[in-house]
C-alpha cells in the first residue's frame, strides 16, 4: 500500500522539527559557556588593572565562578590587604582568597617585637593614649595585637602601624575595643586624676611612653603598664578603687625587675 504523500511530508517535517528542538540545548549550553568564559575574562582584566601599581608588580590574580585568587608576593603585610580591598571592587568578584606572601626582610621575631612594642608605646601620644593597653607578640614573624583600645580610631592606628613595618608577615587583630559610655568616659578620667595626682605615682605621667594605662569597661578597671615597686603598683590599685562609681579593679601593673605576670 502506498503512503500518502502528505503523510510521509508531514513524518518528514516533524522529523526536522525534533531534530532541530534536540539541537537547541547544544547551542544554548554552548552559548552560555562561551558568555560566562567572557565575563570571567573580563573580572580577571578588572581585577588585574586594579593591582596595576609599583607595590604589586609581582602579584597574580585570576577570577573563578565570581572568586578572585591573589597570588604571588609583596615587600610589606599592608600591600598584601590593600590588594584584597582593591580586587573586591572588581567586576564580577563576589570573594577573594589572598594567597600572597609578604617578602620582605627577615626580621627576628624578639628584635621585630622589640621594635613594634616600642612603636605602639608612642603611638596616640597626645590623643589619650594612657587610656590604650595593646599588647604585642611575634611568632615567625605573625603578629598578634590584644588588649583594649579606648576608641576603633586608636585600635586602626596600632593595626595601620604594624602593617607598615618591613618584617612583618601576617598580622592578627585581637584588640577589644572598650564600650562606648559616658560613664565610662568620666570613670577613665576620675582615675587618671586619682592615680597621676597622688605624689608618689605622678612620675609616671612625665614619659608619655611609659604610663600607667586605664582601661575602663562597664565601670570595671583594668591597670597595665611598668611600674618601679611593689608600693607603686598597690597604691595605684587603692587609688583606683577609691573612685566613686568604680564596680572593680584589677591590677595588671607589672613590678620592673620581677617576673612578669600572666593575666587571669
Amino acid at each position: 500500500m502506498r503512503t500518502p504523500r502528505r503523510t510521509t511530508e508531514t513524518v518528514l517535517v516533524a522529523a526536522a522539527l525534533a531534530g532541530a528542538l534536540l539541537c537547541i540545548p547544544r547551542i544554548s549550553q554552548a552559548a552560555g559557556s562561551g558568555a560566562i568564559a567572557q565575563a570571567q575574562q573580563e573580572s580577571s582584566a578588572d581585577a588585574a588593572a586594579r593591582l596595576n601599581k609599583k607595590q604589586f608588580h609581582s602579584v597574580n590574580v585570576a577570577v573563578d565562578n565570581g572568586i578572585a585568587t591573589l597570588s604571588g608576593s609583596v615587600d610589606l603585610y599592608e600591600y598584601k590587604v590593600d590588594a584584597e580591598k582593591h580586587v573586591r571592587h572588581a567586576k564580577g568578584v563576589t570573594a577573594v582568597r589572598n594567597l600572597i606572601e609578604v617578602a620582605g626582610p627577615a626580621v627576628p621575631d624578639q628584635d621585630l617585637q622589640a621594635k613594634l612594642a616600642e612603636k605602639l608605646e608612642y603611638d596616640r601620644v597626645g590623643y589619650g593614649n594612657v587610656f590604650n593597653a595593646i599588647s604585642v607578640s611575634v611568632k615567625d614573624g605573625a603578629v598578634t595585637l590584644g588588649g583594649h583600645a579606648r576608641t576603633d580610631v586608636d585600635k586602626d592606628s596600632a593595626l595601620a602601624l604594624v602593617a607598615t613595618t618591613a618584617g612583618v608577615k601576617d598580622l592578627i587583630d585581637s584588640i577589644e575595643v572598650d564600650p562606648v559610655s559616658t560613664m565610662d568616659e568620666q570613670t577613665r578620667f576620675a582615675v587618671a586624676r586619682a592615680v597621676y595626682g597622688f605624689p608618689s605615682l605622678n612620675r609616671y605621667a612625665i614619659d608619655p611612653a611609659k604610663p600607667i594605662r586605664i582601661s575602663v569597661q562597664n565601670g570595671n578597671v583594668e591597670l597595665y603598664g611598668m611600674v618601679d615597686t611593689q608600693a607603686d603598683k598597690e597604691t595605684a590599685f587603692i587609688r583606683a578603687n577609691s573612685v566613686s562609681g568604680v564596680f572593680s579593679v584589677k591590677n595588671y601593673l607589672q613590678v620592673a625587675g620581677q617576673p612578669a605576670e600572666t593575666k587571669q
